[in-house]
């Protein structure tokens, strides 16, 4: 079968966004005047809880307070989480993400190759937008076919809920598609869902499982960033990974 679609995750595989997340965060945190700062470690760790919401909830009930403020701080995750969505976009509208080495070469390859490209990701919609906005201009959005979104399903990664959902709306079987994705929780999201995955890691995501992956690779790399060992360790023809590639090693 021929390869018909991308399909990407977002934070961290697209970008490596996650700094301007924990930025908005810790913001949104003081505007409240709540004394909490999550640190580069702490925020690591409540990577592993996917979804913005579900990841305050989590720090929420880890607070050593009383059953009545708990309660109270988590009525308030809605809010907090509403108000650290627009500082995410005022962050990356500022220019403060940028598209992670080779990402935008490889969308470019796969539509030129008559590839459809898909979005599978567990932020919400206005984060994708915001994101693809500043690092790919008016043409951000045109260039995805389907952009499903982490709301729009009733389980979030690890579960293959988006990954189906994306697969469904482009009308493809996961054997027409290529997914990727830069964590353990995508990877097992997206070869839940049947998909042969590419990771590209980072600073956030780096020791984590990452053997059910058809390819891992620290990034893409390009014409200006080979990556080291390259042609001659995995990659065949050249020191980054085309789509050409990409699509003859996935199909083994």
């Amino acid at each position: 079968m021929s390869i018909e679609a991308l399909i990407l995750d977002v934070d961290g595989t697209l970008a490596d966004t996650e700094e301007a997340h924990r930025i908005a965060f810790n913001r949104v945190f003081e505007q409240h005047r709540l004394g909490w700062c999550w640190s580069r470690a702490e925020y690591r760790q409540l990577l592993e809880i996917a979804g913005g919401k579900e990841r305050l909830a989590a720090y929420i009930d880890s607070l050593p307070v009383g059953p009545a403020q708990r309660q109270r701080l988590l009525g308030r995750v809605p809010e907090l989480h509403a108000d650290k969505t627009r500082c995410y976009g005022e962050v990356v509208g500022d220019g403060g993400v940028a598209l992670r080495d080779g990402v935008e070469r490889l969308l470019n390859e796969a539509v030129a190759e008559g590839c459809r490209l898909a979005i599978a990701s567990t932020t919400t919609a206005a984060n994708i937008h915001a994101l693809l906005g500043a690092t790919l201009g008016p043409r951000g959005l045109d260039l995805f076919a389907v952009i499903a979104c982490g709301d729009q399903v009733r389980a979030k990664k690890p579960s293959p809920d988006i990954y189906r959902l994306a697969l469904d709306t482009l009308g493809l079987p996961p054997e027409q598609a290529l997914a990727v994705e830069d964590s353990a929780h995508g990877l097992r999201a997206a070869t839940a869902a049947g998909l042969w995955t590419l990771v590209t890691p980072t600073f956030w995501t780096q020791g984590g499982d990452f053997r059910a992956a058809g390819l891992v690779l620290p990034r893409l790399g390009g014409p200006d960033q080979p990556l080291p060992g390259e042609p001659g360790g995995v990659l065949r023809r050249r020191a980054w990974l085309g789509f050409d590639e990409l699509v003859r090693i996935a199909r083994g």
